[in-house]
């Protein structure tokens, strides 16, 4: 490699404002791409092939936002890798390295042997034993970061966008760790350094739970046993889930128990009240002007916002997960895990570090339940009968309840916080109508009707 690695990025830079919309973790995907600027870039592995790490800054509408990107370079690709190319310069293919299994083994070798290399800090957690020379191969389904998988044993997460500080994702993991909590992968490792003397976290380490199954794929094939199943009811069909749903629950309110215990909690008033209520208005406003379909649903919104605003019990607050689903849940032969602490990855990072209601995680799970319900009626010829419709109401009722039920038995119950619980829920609901009417057009009408019921309009 003749150019320095902030030369190849600064070359690539055309290249990759049009690769760049093309990547599931890309989360300006809406929105044209001005500009991609190195902001530090260095040489990990030297040669062919070579392995650039890199820190870019995009601009789009007048903001920026700073990605990581590893980028290799090698004078023949070879096919495998076709897909993962960027662009051409100086006669070198370069593209995304995190498919490359040659050089995505040094990251975790690195881990082990807990080097420091160009002014990243390759750590390993006290008293782990790693395996080196692993080979890698990437996980397809995650859309904000990108995990390798190495052997059965490990997966390393690598975080795109980056937040200033220790991500929270391996804040909250190691002090999961501390408490022994039983429903986390446990961290085993992480790549640290620092952007214009911010500290950053690149990437983070953890054990592999190779014979885990997804909770979302589990609650939907239940779903489907039902829309199968006849007549029957949820509790009379074979692939039944709300036991598993009572024992999320149950987890989720373990992992808040032990994320208090470990971090602290406290209690807020009207203060919290007014800001989350004022945050919540915000939203409803800037989604309006998006979404059109909305405006039917303004008024039921607003008022179940603003009765949250009257709540005059203190709000129980502390650190949680922050982007709860069943998409974050995995399902062990020892019980439920949760993934992904880093909290929603729109939300600033202030936001996601703050103490916050665990009502948020509940609301979060529970609207879950409603699109593992409606999901397989979305653009089915029949989705729009009554009787399907009923089939996946009943479905979502008894999911929701069972985890309530579930989470009561380890905490406080969330349905003694009605008005809150509601409010929150209906957030994230319009949330979701914004994501889609960007994304999938074609689920608007999952959020929207929910929206719908809950609020009568």
């Amino acid at each position: 490699m003749t150019s320095s690695p902030t030369e190849v990025i600064t070359e690539l830079a055309d290249a990759l404002k049009e690769w760049l919309p093309t990547q599931r973790w890309f989360a300006g995907k809406d929105r044209a791409v001005e500009s991609v600027a190195p902001v530090q870039a260095v040489s990990l592995v030297d040669g062919d092939p070579a392995l650039v790490h890199s820190v870019i800054e995009v601009r789009q509408n007048g903001s920026s936002d700073r990605y990581q990107l590893l980028i290799g370079l090698r004078t023949e690709l070879p096919e495998h890798l076709g897909h993962a190319w960027i662009g051409t310069r100086a006669q070198l293919a370069c593209y995304d390295a995190t498919q490359d299994t040659e050089l995505t083994g040094l990251l975790l070798d690195l881990i082990a042997r807990g080097e420091s290399l160009a002014g990243l800090d390759f750590q390993h957690e006290a008293g782990a034993q790693l395996e080196s020379a692993l080979k890698s191969r990437p996980v397809g389904a995650e859309q904000s970061n990108t995990s390798l998988v190495y052997g059965h044993h490990y997966i390393l997460k690598l975080f795109r966008k980056l937040v200033t500080g220790t991500n929270p994702d391996l804040t909250l993991h190691r002090a999961l760790q501390r408490q022994q909590c039983e429903h986390i992968a446990e961290p085993l490792g992480a790549i640290q350094g620092s952007v214009d003397g911010d500290d950053v976290t690149f990437g983070m380490l953890q054990r592999f739970l190779p014979a885990a199954a997804d909770g979302w794929a589990m609650a939907t094939a239940s779903v489907r046993d039902l829309m199968a199943g006849g007549e029957k009811h949820p509790e009379d069909v074979g692939g039944d889930f709300a036991g598993e749903a009572r024992r999320l629950g149950q987890s989720v309110a373990e992992v808040h128990a032990d994320l208090a215990e470990a971090l602290g909690s406290g209690s807020e008033g009207r203060e919290l009240l007014e800001s989350t209520v004022d945050a919540m208005q915000r939203r409803l406003d800037a989604v309006l002007a998006a979404v059109p379909e909305l405006s039917a649903h303004e008024h039921g919104l607003r008022s179940a916002f603003e009765a949250a605003r009257e709540l005059t019990s203190p709000i129980a607050v502390q650190h949680i997960h922050g982007d709860l689903h069943l998409g974050q849940v995995l399902r062990t032969a020892h019980g439920w895990v949760l993934i992904d602490f880093e909290g929603e990855p729109a939300a600033p990072a202030a936001e996601r570090l703050s103490l916050r209601s665990p009502l948020r995680d509940v609301a979060g799970m529970l609207r879950s339940f409603d699109y593992a319900a409606h999901q397989l009626l979305v653009g089915y010829p029949g989705g729009s009968e009554d009787q399907l419709t009923e089939r996946a109401l009943e479905w979502a009722r008894r999911n929701r309840d069972a985890f309530c039920a579930g989470y009561a038995e380890k905490a406080a119950d969330p349905r003694e916080h009605a008005v809150l619980l509601r409010a929150l829920e209906l957030d994230k609901a319009v949330y979701e109508v914004a994501y889609e009417h960007g994304n999938r057009p074609e689920w608007l009408a999952v959020p929207l009707s929910s929206i719908a019921r809950i609020t009568g309009s």
